[in-house]
């Protein structure tokens, strides 16, 4: 069995129970060793649409510089979302589906066309995308206590969880999406604050990076899909009971409730 196998089957068990597993880097994968990390994302990915699950789009992450530098790279990361990772606004979810939860606050892009090609620009992406929605991105670890590197994230389908999006649309060309601020509260009081400038200096520029990337692998972007842009502030741990609501400017907000106690 190789190390890829090994490792995929690791994360697959942790899913099932939601009990946490060690760090893959090192042991099962070399460090910094990103393109056998996303060998096993794929192998997940593959288990995942055999058994079912429909893809409906990606996610980008580690889009703040001061994140990536903290990982020791200088580039984002990207993950497959799944329709059964979606959650409707305001709704409430049961801690018990998740292992360690985060949240954080970012821009949703719903393509109105292809993104076929190798080279794509800001202007290809603002003309393929039908419309954006604020969003709120459950991000939750595999990985024991977050203990993670590069490696280990893009492994674990860079950190998913569920996603959030608002319902009430917004044209690209009615916001600015890089100047637009972040306030994401809970009990009313801001835990976490941004702006689009914060992803990849706006949001457009990450879309394009990731469809650069997908098209390259052969898995291009298309019509329909759902594209979590990168967050717009930093990260905040979930506490069981409580309420978050996400608003951003020229986009309106969005909201998610927890209950119940993670599984341990």
């Amino acid at each position: 069995m190789s190390d890829v196998t090994r490792a995929a089957g690791l994360l697959r068990a942790a899913y099932e129970t939601r009990t946490p597993v060690a760090p893959l880097r090192g042991d099962l994968l070399p460090v910094g060793d990103v393109d056998a990390a996303y060998q096993v994302q794929r192998a997940q990915v593959a288990e995942w649409e055999a058994a079912g699950r429909r893809r409906v789009g990606a996610k980008i992450g580690l889009t703040s510089p001061a994140v990536q530098a903290a990982f020791g790279v200088h580039q984002p990361d990207f993950g497959v979302l799944f329709a059964d990772m979606a959650v409707p606004d305001g709704d409430e979810i049961d801690l018990g589906r998740l292992v360690q939860p985060r949240v954080e606050a970012e821009v949703a892009f719903v393509l109105g066309a292809d993104l076929p090609y190798a080279q794509v620009t800001a202007v290809d992406v603002i003309r393929a995308t039908d419309h954006v929605l604020p969003a709120i991105e459950i991000v939750d670890s595999r990985i024991a206590d977050w203990d993670i590197s590069i490696v280990d994230t893009v492994a674990d389908n860079a950190s998913s969880g569920l996603f959030v999006l608002g319902n009430r649309p917004r044209r690209l060309s009615d916001v600015d999406l890089r100047l637009a601020g972040m306030v994401l509260e809970h009990a009313g009081e801001p835990v976490s604050v941004g702006a689009g400038a914060a992803c990849l200096g706006n949001p457009v520029h990450a879309v394009a990076w990731l469809a650069r990337r997908l098209a390259a692998a052969g898995s291009p972007l298309a019509a329909g899909d759902v594209v979590l842009s990168g967050a717009l502030g930093p990260m905040v741990p979930v506490t069981p009971g409580a309420a978050y609501e996400a608003r951003i400017s020229g986009l309106g907000s969005v909201r998610v409730c927890f209950s119940g106690e993670v599984h341990r």
